[in-house]
């Protein structure tokens, strides 16, 4: 006799074999004595072969739980059965790197960033759950990923979110989009993490599947590096964090592991449920049991939750574990135990505690208010030497016993079928370089008004003012910079760059430049900050690996990817896989999204993006322009084309320009710089100049390149740089010695206005109403948003220019007298106590003023040139310089 649970999970397992049989629960003794019993193995995304290897494996049929168990962790989502052939590369072709603590395998990769310190950092997605329900989607994406920093022993202090949406004006974006924001900004504020960067990206790709991606960076002593193996035969097995539910069951194979359909609106069960304030405590107790040297192992329950956890910490030891469910602490009471397995509720960590411990750890828990539960005891291996066995009772029913391993590290592995997409020769051969393109001064003037208001280019500030991007008191850059940079040592200016980057388009007209183009363009947001790049993490989305086409596109990108970080010396330090990104049979387009991790030996020589207050400043642009527009955003935003071959990179170049611009960051030798990408040099120069309101009068080389070209061409390795008077023939000289081409091209103005020399002129405040006005008439208007997050000061002044709006510690940290931080900074630079947050075995806030050079900030009598003088000394330079800044230089100067 056989009935249905009270509440339909979108599960098949709980739905339909969960519930009792004669008075209990689907045994394994059961299972023996009814061998040819019908499971809905399909329904749980079980293929027929796969389910025949399960009972291979046992020796029987599965029980109801152990069904569901192999059906999560054999799913795409978490076995990455379809992606592994090709990820293996990461690995093959991984360049050496004596800074990586942890790599893939880990929760997340760990890097050293000085003796005593390492960072922990890595990227995941949450899509069709923030699809489903934006709002608990995207919380619960950023909860996830933080716990995932938490489990390598580290603090967690800061999140970035590159988020990707359908059409802008979609009615389907307005329901997704606020919901999405909305989610990520709470979860994170209630945190008390910043939020310092990302990407907010519109393309009818993404209708009706939305890339939510999400990534978190922590810092740890060495020396509490953590690790998730389940070692020592009679350690208890505790369950740390809040009480599970029914909600997010099945969710890494209903929701991650398949593609979209109209049913989708219905499977809104197996959206998790996100709570940050336990997330803080969870936090707070499990850096506390670390520090106390409790903890010999630790999992954190995410995806696939109870179930990936268990099976995970003892395969990696080796060892077995037997387990009572009926000691889980429940939500609702009537919960089965294949529910108990499969539910994927939030803020819950497993530890592995030796004996003696247990006290200990139990009242740790207790003094922060989280539920600790031993439900478990390590067992040894088996009698013949192999590895030992889960065995799970429910009640004194044995529900499942399984070797470990078979579910964590034994599932199926693909090589699925690979086949060029069939429409990719004609689409490439369809170029953007051959469109109508604006010839006149007036139709590039308009051509610029235009693209800096299109939703891909327009000011994002709609958003990241619903995010707290300076709690705790230790950022230094972030929105709308080019890297989100953290300080991380008070006493030595130690910090971290983070810069996250994708572009479907170029991934689309070519998968393995794409990677690579992506992978550059986060490499030079870290660079031209002042930071050395070291290190990759990626979170790889796509449509359905069943479909050769996307399969092509997958391997061409992870090929690309490898290749590009093998030439750059960053290794990829772990990352995701998301597939069945799409709806029905319109897959989106290839999306690899790369994040790089750059190193400061101190943030105060960091380099911002706009430019400084004042004039005279020289500009400068960096590397090669080539009329290079397929893909571009001017061939989206005026055309609507998509066609022909994205940029051409070349990552040595992209090696030189970091290093020039490293170099020069030490040097003092730059006041601001700004990576050239999405829209080109015409999008840098205007949102450098609306940074803080500072003009720009701009001559383009005459070199026969068309002004159109050097204003919309978004070819690779290319950066805008502001350069002190006094210190551009030296900053020419250090380019010429790297080998990177540099072209004055102007100076900056007291006067609000942007300037380029016989085309047209824009008065910043032009500028301004174009760039800010977009996402508030499509999403709302800033009063009502601060409104709704009680921002009184917004509120009352939502016209106020950007710059106006308490950022006045910002354009400050511009000109060189303080750091760019929400946390009072006393006259002699030491941050009031206030400003100081909880934990870190380090000092914290504090940094020094980040005063300019003598010689940058009183220039020589024979520098004071008005600006008219340094106009033409731009032009003088640009004659005097294009001999000796030619590309093909080494790394590092010559002698």
């Amino acid at each position: 006799m056989t009935t249905q649970p009270e509440k339909s999970t979108g599960f098949a397992a709980t739905d339909v074999l969960v519930s009792e049989f004669d008075g209990g629960p689907d045994t394994v003794q059961r299972a023996i004595s009814t061998p040819e019993e019908i499971q809905p193995h399909t329904e749980l995304g079980l293929k027929d072969d796969e389910y025949d290897r399960i009972r291979q494996i046992l020796g029987r049929r599965p029980t109801a739980s152990e069904l569901a168990m192999y059906s999560i962790m054999w799913s795409e989502h978490c076995s990455y059965k379809s992606s592994k052939v090709h990820l293996r590369q990461f690995g093959e072709k991984a360049p050496q790197n004596t800074r990586m603590l942890a790599g893939i395998g880990e929760n997340a990769g760990v890097v050293q960033i000085s003796e005593d310190l390492a960072v922990t950092f890595k990227v995941e997605s949450h899509n069709h759950p923030s699809f489903v329900e934006p709002y608990q989607g995207a919380a619960t994406g950023v909860g996830g990923i933080v716990r995932d920093i938490l489990a390598m022993g580290a603090r967690p202090i800061a999140v970035m979110d590159p988020l990707r949406f359908g059409a802008a004006d979609h009615p389907d974006t307005a329901r997704v989009l606020p919901g999405v924001v909305a989610g990520i900004g709470g979860y994170g504020n209630c945190l008390g993490l910043p939020n310092i960067g990302g990407e907010i990206v519109f393309d009818p790709t993404y209708q009706g599947n939305p890339l939510v991606n999400a990534l978190s960076i922590g810092v740890l002593p060495v020396s509490r590096l953590q690790h998730k193996e389940a070692a020592g035969v009679g350690n208890v097995v505790v369950l740390l964090g809040a009480r599970t539910g029914r909600d997010g069951i099945g969710g890494v194979s209903v929701l991650a592991s398949a593609t979209f359909d109209e049913a989708a609106e219905q499977r809104r069960p197996s959206v998790q449920v996100g709570d940050p304030f336990m997330e803080k405590l969870l936090i707070e107790s499990c850096l506390e049991l670390y520090d106390a040297g409790l903890v010999a192992g630790i999992q954190d329950l995410g995806g696939a939750g109870l179930t990936c956890a268990l099976t995970e910490t003892a395969a990696a030891a080796g060892t077995g574990m037997r387990v009572w469910l009926e000691r889980v602490p429940l939500r609702e009471a009537s919960m089965s135990p294949t529910e108990i397995l499969a539910s994927e509720s939030q803020e819950r960590m497993l530890l592995i505690i030796t004996p003696e411990n247990l006290a200990q750890v139990l009242a740790v828990a207790e003094k922060w208010g989280v539920w600790a539960t031993a439900i478990g005891e390590v067992t040894p291996a088996q009698a013949d030497g192999s590895p030992g066995r889960l065995v799970i009772s429910w009640n004194d029913h044995v529900v499942v016993d399984v070797p470990p391993g078979s579910l964590a590290d034994d599932g199926p592995v693909y090589a699925r079928p690979i086949r060029e997409p069939a429409d990719l020769i004609l689409l490439q051969a369809d170029k953007a370089e051959t469109l109508p393109r604006p010839t006149t001064g007036d139709e590039l003037r308009e051509t610029v008004l235009r693209m800096i208001a299109s939703p891909n280019l327009c000011d994002k500030t709609w958003v990241t003012e619903q995010y707290d991007r300076y709690v705790l008191g230790n950022t230094v850059l972030a929105q709308p910079e080019d890297s989100g940079v953290l300080r991380i040592d008070e006493s030595t200016g130690l910090g971290v760059a983070l810069s996250v980057d994708g572009n479907g388009r170029f991934a689309r007209l070519d998968p393995y430049e794409g990677a690579k183009l992506a992978l550059a363009e986060a490499f030079r947001n870290v660079a031209v900050t002042g930071a050395e790049p070291v290190a990759v993490t990626d979170c790889l989305n796509f449509g359905s690996p069943e479909d050769p086409a996307v399969m092509w596109q997958f391997a061409e990108a992870v090929r690309g990817l490898a290749d590009g970080c093998q030439q750059l010396g960053t290794p990829v330090t772990g990352g995701n896989v998301s597939f069945y990104n799409q709806t029905g049979a319109a897959a989106i387009h290839p999306t690899p999204v790369v994040g790089v991790l750059g190193v400061f030996d101190d943030v105060s020589r960091r380099i911002p993006m706009g430019f400084p207050p004042g004039d005279g400043d020289q500009l400068f642009l960096l590397g090669e322009t080539a009329t290079e527009l397929s893909g571009s955003e001017w061939a989206w935003v005026t055309h609507g084309h998509l066609g022909g071959r994205p940029p051409r990179v070349e990552l040595v170049n992209e090696q030189r320009l970091g290093a020039l611009m490293s170099r020069a960051s030490q040097a003092g030798h730059v006041t601001a710089a700004h990576d050239l990408s999405d829209g080109g040099l015409a999008q840098a120069l205007v949102e450098s100049c609306l940074r803080y309101d500072v003009g720009a009068r701009i001559a383009l080389p005459d070199d026969g390149t068309t002004s159109f070209v050097y204003l919309f061409s978004e070819s690779a390795s290319r950066a805008l740089v502001a350069v002190p008077r006094g210190h551009d023939k030296a900053f020419v000289a250090l380019a010429a010695d790297y080998g990177v081409p540099c072209a004055p091209i102007g100076v900056t103005s007291r006067e609000p206005v942007l300037e380029v020399r016989d085309e047209f002129s824009i008065p910043l405040p032009e500028l301004r109403e174009a760039w800010s006005s977009t996402l508030p008439k499509l999403f709302g208007g800033v009063a009502e948003i601060a409104g709704r997050h009680g921002d009184p000061e917004h509120a009352a002044n939502p016209d106020a220019p950007a710059g106006d709006r308490g950022d006045a510690v910002l354009a400050a940290a511009a000109a060189g007298a303080a750091m760019e931080t929400a946390a009072p900074v006393e006259a002699d630079g030491a941050s009031s106590s206030a400003a100081r947050s909880v934990e870190l075995e380090i000092a914290e806030p504090s940094v020094e003023a980040a005063e300019p050079s003598a010689e940058a900030a009183e220039p020589s009598a024979e520098a004071a040139e008005s600006s008219a003088e340094a106009a033409e000394l731009s032009a003088e330079l640009a004659e005097s310089s294009s001999e000796d800044a030619v590309p093909g230089g080494p790394i590092e100067p010559t002698e």
